[in-house]
């Protein structure tokens, strides 16, 4: 599996130990920046990755800022993209349960280095339910196309 991984400024003291872990998982990782701690725009690095999870290089995407908020928001306003910011274990395992998503936003400056390699961990290991929050990711993403 093929992850893509962007940060921005905040992000970043969390970025070598999140992709150093994932290329020890045997996942093969894009990372599509930001490549120093210096102030940059975040909305960048999320469209970096969501792009490359719709057009099938890599099949999630995993993004880090000082919250996850701003990330979040701007992953999901990306069409096909489904971001959740997560800053829990629970939350990282139903929110592929559930929600099928393909990204995942967190916080670096809320979230420690350990919670959120757990939370990706959960995130990317985790299968969809199906069944019944397949007509609900469904009915989501007919709001998507409709607005």
């Amino acid at each position: 599996m093929k992850i893509a991984f962007g940060c921005d400024h905040g992000g970043f003291p969390a970025k070598e130990e999140v992709i150093n872990f994932l290329i020890q998982k045997g996942y093969e990782v894009l990372d599509a920046g930001t490549f120093s701690d210096a102030s940059c725009d975040y909305p960048e690095y999320a469209v970096k990755v969501c792009n490359a999870v719709l057009d099938g290089s890599c099949d999630k995407g995993v993004l880090i800022c000082g919250t996850g908020i701003g990330m979040s928001i701007a992953a999901n306003k990306i069409n096909g993209i489904r971001c959740a910011h997560v800053t829990d274990l629970f939350s990282a395992e139903m929110t592929r349960r559930h929600n099928d998503t393909n990204v995942i936003a967190l916080g670096a400056r809320i979230t420690s280095v350990e919670t959120i390699i757990k939370c990706i961990d959960i995130f990317l290991t985790t299968e969809f339910d199906g069944g019944r929050h397949q007509t609900r990711v469904d009915k989501v993403m007919e709001i998507e196309k409709n607005n």
